[in-house]
């Protein structure tokens, strides 16, 4: 990967967090603030003369009624020509918000920043392939993703394919006359949020998407695309979600409830054990039969489900090697046999199925402090694997130097960063550029990194080193805020930059000027 320096990120991308704080009571809609652009004048001589009604003239005043002017003109009072005061940036960890007080997001940082609510917290999605391009840069944008609920009873819970669409770029401040007339009408305008939806039985830890290969199309509406989802239940179910799509997108198309509302196959490998860890892999394409889905549970076990022309089939045989929760699991984007899993008991683990015992080849028995929760696999440098931690901590692991467990001591990871003060919720790899990657944590952060920064000490900014007594790594390229207790966040695969999260008060999706 290459190197670029931290100045030069800085010179690009602005100040490296976004939203500055402002109290509750100075907030207000955007038209209230046009009617009042000029603010309340502050006369910068007030002190020094004094009201019309106590100007005497020394001589005059003895009682004679007549009155001199003095023949000196005090000359007009000039406006200030100071530029109005930058405003903060709110730095977690280092800033604390005051009574009333709110964070205001800085609008000139952001390309495109929306905000959606839904009826019931969805804690898990993924971003869905659809047929408008790939690289895409026009707006305004329209995504699609799959999620499940939590919902107040099991019975009310549903799996739910989303379109958003009119989605405009941001109002940015520093926006031009001479800019292209068409960006004109792709501004502040609302965005449009659809849904189809199938129930499911009890709420929803975390749903996948069959994977489809880079710039291929959307399998045509008689062919399924198909999600997994880890019910509370202890079941995994597999559903067919094209048919939703396409009644998005087909006004009157009559969905066949027999294809959508059941679910195509339903793993009961895990028995009762809940779980989280998930992930698809595809060793041959958009092809159906060439499916593998990997099943993490709390009692530590790995199950794997397979696809073939007849069906599914849920392999009984466990992985085992865990002692606690499999959290997190991710195949290798290079080795169609090898996948990678993360624990409670503080280890990631690699695998391969070839192997016989079901056992782990090789793993980092101590990889964090606590809770390994989350790992994403590097798909362009595939020996770099991310995992974050319970106790807020980022590494990244060179698996090269990663030997059998108990032959050798663990490795050192190749970056370690402790930014987060709060549990890290979600990890990801961006789909292209390998130097970058995306986090969310349970202290309301999702924050960007690029580790192609390199500190410059010579030209260093004033938040390089530190800010408020902690310090900021020149690695870290921007900080959203704004939902409460971030659980998940993914890359759009299609839009280069934009970056979708999911947290208890709904979705941001956002493209910054950073990456």
């Amino acid at each position: 990967m290459s190197k670029r320096s931290a100045t030069e990120v800085n010179s690009s991308s602005g100040s490296h967090l976004e939203p500055r704080k402002t109290p509750r009571s100075e907030s207000k809609r955007k038209e209230d603030a046009a009617d009042d652009e000029m603010g309340e004048f502050e006369d910068g001589w007030e002190d020094e003369y004094e009201s019309d009604e106590d100007v005497v003239d020394g001589e005059q005043g003895k009682g004679d009624d007549s009155m001199d002017v003095d023949d000196e003109v005090m000359p007009p009072i000039e406006e200030s020509e100071e530029p109005p005061q930058a405003p903060e940036a709110f730095i977690p960890g280092v800033h604390k918000l005051g009574k009333d007080e709110i964070l205001e997001p800085d609008d000139s940082v952001y390309i495109m920043r929306h905000n959606m609510t839904v009826n019931w917290p969805c804690l898990s999605f993924d971003v869905l392939r659809d047929n408008l391009g790939d690289q895409r840069q026009r707006y305004p944008a329209t995504v699609y993703i799959v999620t499940g609920t939590q919902a107040d009873v099991a019975k009310n819970n549903e799996i739910q394919v989303y379109k958003m669409s009119s989605l405009h770029k941001t109002q940015k401040e520093h926006d031009t006359d001479d800019e292209d007339e068409e960006d004109d009408d792709a501004l502040d305008e609302d965005p449009v949020l659809e849904h189809r939806s199938v129930p499911h039985l009890g709420g929803v830890n975390r749903i996948r998407a069959q994977p489809l290969p880079a710039s291929s199309p959307l399998p045509p509406v008689s062919q399924p695309y198909y999600v997994a989802s880890w019910a509370e239940t202890g079941k995994v179910h597999i559903w067919d979600v094209r048919p939703l799509i396409e009644a998005l997108d087909v006004p009157g198309y009559a969905v066949d409830k027999s294809r959508t509302h059941t679910p195509a196959f339903t793993i009961s490998s895990h028995g009762r054990a809940e779980g989280f860890a998930m992930d698809w892999a595809a060793s041959g394409g958009a092809n159906p039969s060439a499916l593998r889905l990997l099943t993490g549970d709390v009692h530590a076990k790995i199950f794997l489900t397979t696809t073939t022309p007849s069906g599914f089939n849920a392999l009984a045989q466990p992985f085992a090697s865990h002692t606690s929760s499999v959290e997190d699991l991710q195949w290798s984007p290079s080795e169609p046999t090898v996948f990678a899993s993360c624990s409670a008991d503080q280890s990631v683990r690699v695998w391969d199925v070839r192997a016989k015992g079901r056992q782990s080849v090789a793993g980092i028995a101590r990889a964090h402090e606590s809770d390994v929760n989350v790992i994403s696999w590097n798909r362009a440098t595939t020996y770099l694997l991310l995992s974050g931690g319970d106790e807020g901590g980022i590494k990244v692991w060179d698996l090269r130097n990663v030997k059998k467990a108990g032959t050798a001591p663990d490795p050192s990871p190749v970056a370690a960063f402790t930014w987060h003060t709060a549990p890290i919720t979600s990890i990801e790899w961006h789909p292209t550029e390998d130097s970058i990657f995306a986090a969310s944590g349970a202290d309301d952060q999702v924050t960007l990194w690029d580790l192609a920064v390199e500190q410059d000490d010579e030209e260093a900014g004033p938040m390089d080193a530190t800010e408020g007594g902690r310090e900021v790594p020149p690695q870290l390229l921007f900080v959203h805020q704004g939902q409460k207790d971030v659980k998940e966040v993914h890359w759009h695969p299609q839009i280069p930059g934009a970056v979708i999260s999911t947290a208890y008060d709904g979705f941001n999706i956002f493209k910054t000027i950073s990456v």
